[in-house]
């Protein structure tokens, strides 16, 4: 038996290469490249969660507060062709916003009146352009849907130096890009009054031989308007008095106020011999005269009386001095 032993021979150990880990951004992508319709419908999540919101709160309210920070302003308004139901109405206005947005607000129905108290009529107001200054002309046939609200307002147009209209609607509104929204819209213009006709005087009266019509006294009456508005007020009856006592009745025709001072010539029908007679009674012969309309048929248009424009004049009583001899001077100068 051979004592020689097997050769061994030593093999070394063959290491295996190390893996390359992937970077950040590969396994970024590949995760992405993996599940990129689950983000997908997250963002779409988010952003409904973030915009509609916005869209369906945040805009309707932000319109809405840029509606009632918004300034309303009346230009001019002529009051013409008046029926004891209706009159044409022609009024610039203007509105005054500081928003920065510019939305359109679409034509729409709006309720006017005095403010604190019944509208008395529907304005239809013209498709605008909400910019800052932007002018609205409304042009049209008013009908009355109260006429004794509007008699409340021609009095308050009447006694006060200024006064409220109210402008009450829903309009539809819509920024560009964004849906159509429905919006309130409820302000107050203040208004210059007439001021009690404040600044009122008769001058030139003399008496004149009696007229067809019964009159037998003219001259001439100023009357300052310092509002807005131009009213036509008709053919005007006004009572004349004096210390309570009746003693004529005076006649304006065709009288359109208009803002400024308007001159017009007066006729009256006047008890000359309870004048006369009251020459004794004041110093000087000076007369306080009370000059005020009656309730029912102070202003007649066209044949028919106007209750609300005959109550403004009744519930105004003017005063003038009229001196009586010259009144009875003028009238022996002239004949």
């Amino acid at each position: 038996m051979s004592n020689d032993k097997p050769e061994v021979t030593e093999v070394g150990m063959v290491t295996s290469p190390t893996a390359t880990k992937p970077s950040f951004k590969t396994r970024v992508a590949a995760h992405f490249k993996k599940w990129w319709w689950a983000h997908l419908i997250a963002f779409i999540v988010v952003v409904l969660v973030v915009a509609l919101p916005v869209v369906y709160v945040g805009y309707p309210n932000i319109a809405q507060g840029d509606i009632n920070d918004s300034k309303l302003e009346v230009k001019s308004m002529t009051i013409s062709e008046p029926t004891p139901n209706s009159f044409h109405v022609n009024q610039e206005q203007v509105i005054w916003t500081d928003s920065m947005y510019h939305p359109t607000i679409y034509s729409f129905n709006a309720s006017v009146g005095l403010l604190g108290a019944a509208p008395f009529g529907i304005a239809t107001i013209p498709q605008l352009k909400a910019t800052d200054g932007v002018e609205v002309h409304v042009d049209q046939r008013l009908d009355l849907t109260d006429v004794s609200a509007f008699g409340d307002f021609a009095i308050a147009a009447m006694q006060n130096e200024y006064l409220g209209l109210n402008v009450y609607g829903k309009p539809d509104l819509k920024q560009s890009g964004l849906h159509k929204i429905s919006v309130t819209y409820n302000h107050t213009a203040t208004m210059k009054g007439l001021n009690k006709l404040k600044g009122f005087s008769l001058s030139g009266m003399h008496l004149t031989t009696k007229a067809s019509d019964g009159t037998n006294t003219e001259g001439q009456v100023l009357i300052p308007n310092p509002s807005v508005m131009t009213i036509n007020l008709g053919n005007v009856t006004l009572d004349l008095s004096v210390n309570g006592t009746a003693i004529g009745t005076s006649y304006i025709q065709d009288l359109v106020l208009k803002p400024g001072d308007n001159k017009f010539s007066m006729r009256a029908k006047v008890d000359q011999l309870a004048i006369i007679g009251m020459m004794s009674k004041y110093p000087g012969t000076v007369v306080p005269v009370d000059i005020t309309g009656s309730e029912t048929n102070s202003s007649v248009y066209d044949g028919q009386a106007l209750p609300y424009f005959s109550r403004a004049l009744a519930s105004n009583k003017l005063r003038v001095d009229l001196n009586i001899t010259e009144v009875v001077g003028s009238s022996a100068g002239s004949s």
